[in-house]
């Protein structure tokens, strides 16, 4: 009976060693850790908008500065 004790006794030991060295390794590399999770999620979001982000509507373009936008009377509806 006291050899299978002594057996749980050490397979807990080994069990807690196991986890404490687990937490000191994460805790040291928690900024690369972080810094790969934080490019693997940039990576997948840019990934799925299909080659880049878009960079503006050319449409809405600002003029250039010297001339006046004229609208156009009755909405595009044609005068006779």
């Amino acid at each position: 009976m006291q050899k299978i004790v002594n057996v749980l006794a050490i397979a807990s030991g080994l069990v807690s060693a196991a986890v404490v060295a687990s937490g000191v390794f994460v805790y040291v590399n928690r900024d690369s850790i972080v810094d790969s999770i934080k490019s693997q999620a940039i990576e997948a979001v840019t990934g799925s908008l299909g080659g880049g982000l878009p960079m503006g509507a050319p449409d809405l373009a600002p003029s250039a500065p010297g001339s006046a936008s004229v609208p156009s009377a009755g909405l595009g509806v044609p005068t006779f």
